[in-house]
């Protein structure tokens, strides 16, 4: 089996995701779906990205996801949008994030947990 490829699945789940995170980014104003659901499905929208052209291990990539969205939620705490001179860039702000929140660790952590889950229950089904 081919590490490199194209894993349509995978990339249909992407496509969903990152639908579902614009709606959430740009009609919910919210205390609760866009501050937290969008913490907890952007670390899925990562590992479905990886894996729609990656055939790699479920729980490297999916470790791999959540140590990059701790290290972009790092990097809020240390300003990088600031330091970068982006402050201005609304693109960045989006991207990069400008408020760093413990809170938003725990939703990354809770979202690659049901990653795990459903790849877990793929491969259980697999077997049958």
């Amino acid at each position: 089996m081919s590490l490199v490829g194209f894993y349509k699945n995978y990339f249909i789940c992407f496509l969903l995701l990152f639908a579902l995170e614009f709606i959430i980014g740009t009609w919910f104003h919210d205390q609760i779906v866009r501050p937290y659901g969008g913490d907890f499905l952007v670390v899925m929208l990562i590992y479905c990205l990886v894996k729609s052209f990656v055939n790699a291990p479920v729980i490297q990539t999916a470790c791999c996801a959540l140590v990059f969205a701790y290290l972009v939620e790092l990097s809020q705490y240390f300003h990088l949008v600031a330091i970068l001179g982006l402050q201005h860039s609304k693109v960045a702000r989006i991207i990069l994030g400008t408020q760093f929140s413990t809170v938003d660790l725990f939703a990354y952590t809770l979202g690659i947990l049901l990653v795990l889950f459903i790849e877990n229950v793929k491969r259980c089904l697999k077997s049958f």
